[in-house]
């Protein structure tokens, strides 16, 4: 084959990359990074199997692109853009989402994105999913399906379940169905499982939002904002020092004191990594005059890590692994914690789904260790 213009865009992380690395280096390809976009680019460049469509000028994508996803299963959804056309592919789980849609205009377009919420931002329209193991091909005559790689026989798709519980916005379409609208069934799950007595409900803003208000619908407790947002400190979690994490809460939120202050707080948030964040919020909590503090976590304990496009830490590093809900919330200052159980996840993110759960499934592996495939790691 001839050089050609290539370039891709990737979402997950490989599960095999380590031997795919070994293999293509074997080949004699050198690779520059750690990366498995560069992986993938490098793989896409080898020569198909045969029978495939190529000629000495004209690659043969589909059939480049169906070896990769024979080569590993885990965990991608790909934009791969060549001189004349464009193919968008997620890996035969369909553990990462990926969409299509259109935008109409002087000039018809096609738009793909990992998130549904992106074509409002551009005035473009939901066309589909692309769906677990589909190769589409977009030219300018129009947008089909290339190829479908399929899973073992009665497996079902595994989406990241996380995908509902924090990563996307809320306004994205997931599964047929508004992010919002599962976060918020959640919510009235967890209501229903872990009742409480409590004068005020609240979230930990802004993924826990949704499913405040639906503990708040369910059990009749009223809805009140306890916290002022800091729009202009970033994400927490991801401080390197424990120290650094507990200051960047109270650089994050200040309490809004005459909405709570002498009452019992019920505070949703969507999980618990670490444990450092809710540690600090509660702290804040009662010192700003909660007199009760009750968490309730809209998804089930994380036990297990996830290199699947998702960076959990290992177990050690995962609070629900050194305590139980009752030891935990003793050691965060809590007057009661309750997760979410995972079949209540799983109920609150097919309730309003019109999709077959014979065929669409979720991954819970950081809940329960059931990975969809063999993982190198």
């Amino acid at each position: 084959m001839k050089h050609a213009q290539l370039a891709l865009a990737h979402n997950g992380q490989l599960v095999n990359a380590a031997e795919l690395r070994r293999e293509i280096m074997g080949k004699g390809v050198g690779l520059s990074t750690q990366s498995d976009s560069e992986l993938m680019i490098q793989m896409l460049c080898q020569p198909p199997p045969e029978p495939n469509n190529e000629t000495e000028d004209k690659p043969d994508w589909p059939a480049r692109i169906k070896f990769l996803m024979t080569k590993t299963k885990l965990a991608y959804s790909l934009v791969i853009m060549s001189e004349d056309r464009i193919h968008a592919v997620r890996d035969p789980f369909g553990l990462r989402p990926l969409f299509s849609g259109e935008q109409d205009g002087r000039c018809a377009a096609y738009v793909v994105a990992s998130e549904s919420c992106a074509f409002w931002s551009i005035g473009a329209d939901y066309f589909r999913d692309v769906e677990p193991g589909e190769i589409v091909e977009i030219t300018k005559e129009g947008i089909q399906t290339a190829h479908v790689v399929p899973r073992s026989p009665n497996q079902t798709s595994r989406l990241c379940v996380l995908e509902y519980v924090y990563f996307a916005r809320p306004d994205s379409i997931l599964g047929g169905q508004m992010v919002y609208t599962a976060r918020m069934e959640c919510g009235r799950q967890l209501a229903k499982q872990a009742p409480v007595e409590a004068d005020v409900v609240t979230g930990v803003p802004e993924s826990a939002t949704a499913a405040a208000f639906g503990f708040a619908e369910e059990s009749g407790i009223p809805y009140t904002e306890v916290f002022s947002k800091n729009r202009y400190v970033g994400r927490t979690f991801i401080q390197p020092t424990k120290t650094l994490r507990q200051l960047a809460v109270r650089k994050k939120f200040g309490p809004i004191t005459d909405n709570f202050k002498g009452k019992r707080i019920v505070l949703i948030d969507d999980s618990i990594v670490r444990g450092t964040t809710i540690a600090s919020i509660i702290r804040l909590l009662k010192e700003a005059g909660a007199s009760e503090v009750h968490i309730r976590i809209a998804s089930p304990p994380l036990h297990n890590p996830c290199n699947m496009g998702i960076n959990i830490p290992t177990k050690e590093e995962l609070i629900a692994n050194t305590s139980n809900a009752e030891q935990l919330a003793k050691k965060l200052g809590a007057d009661s914690l309750v997760y979410l159980t995972v079949e209540n996840l799983t109920k609150s993110v097919t309730m309003h789904s019109k999709r077959d759960r014979k065929v669409y499934g979720h991954c819970t592996a950081c809940f329960t260790g059931e990975y969809p495939a063999e993982l190198e790691w």
